[in-house]
């Protein structure tokens, strides 16, 4: 887990160093609409666009913003997305999880095979590359004002298989049936995620030297900066030394 948490730190450092807000927003505000448009406005009963808004806030999204997309996706003119996802291998056998939104399929289709081509990786089927990866919950706090050691227990006690702690946030990892309990928790604790969710972790990771894997990761950015792209999953190792080279 500890290369998730690490890749999560370095793209919010990137992200910020790069201006990247618009892409996260416009990312953020296509989950709120399609989880709007299949299970209503209300956040109170609708538990995916509760999350969805919660992010949004994580992300300093203005209040207009989030209220606007609640609209457009309950609205006459409500924009239909569909949810579909891409597997295949990177350059040097790197895993390769991707899950998007998109109101273009075919549009979708042959981004994502350009990029898979132009970077000399390959595109598998659906289903072909997913047993390498486990949904589990993630969750994403300001590493501020808290006492580390109770707080860690709390996190424990609630089902947390994993309490990572770097100079600006912690990260605490749940199997998915216990992502309930850590938002309640948390929740209980006064304490607001910068960002929470399910997302797939990888079984096993795969090492590769500092150039290999930079080129790697050059790929996972283009395929992370296309619209209709929500996440993008590999078991890539982020080792120290690879950390290092892309601070």
């Amino acid at each position: 887990m500890s290369g998730h948490s690490k890749w999560s730190t370095i793209k919010r450092k990137k992200g910020a160093a790069d201006a990247k807000r618009g892409k996260i927003f416009t990312k953020i505000i296509k989950e709120i609409i399609i989880s709007a448009r299949e299970g209503g406005g209300d956040p109170d009963s609708n538990s995916r666009l509760r999350l969805a808004i919660q992010n949004a806030k994580g992300a300093n999204m203005p209040k207009d913003n989030i209220e606007r997309a609640i609209k457009k996706a309950v609205g006459a003119d409500a924009v239909s997305y569909t949810e579909t996802s891409f597997e295949g291998y990177a350059p040097h056998g790197i895993a390769v999880f991707a899950e998007c939104l998109t109101d273009n399929n075919n549009r979708t289709v042959a981004s994502v095979r350009s990029v898979f081509n132009k970077y000399g990786g390959n595109l598998g089927t659906n289903g072909s590359l997913s047993f390498l990866f486990e949904r589990k919950g993630t969750f994403t706090i300001k590493n501020e004002g808290h006492n580390l050691e109770e707080l860690e227990l709390e996190m424990i006690d609630a089902g947390a298989q994993d309490f990572e702690v770097d100079d600006d946030t912690i990260t605490i990892t749940c199997a998915k049936e216990d992502f309930g309990s850590i938002s309640k928790k948390l929740a209980e604790l006064s304490i607001e995620p910068e960002e929470s969710g399910l997302k797939r972790i990888p079984h096993e990771t795969k090492k590769l030297d500092v150039e290999s894997a930079k080129k790697v990761l050059k790929f996972i950015e283009t395929l992370e900066d296309d619209d209709d792209i929500q996440n993008v999953y590999h078991n890539l190792e982020i080792t120290d030394e690879l950390a290092a080279a892309l601070e």
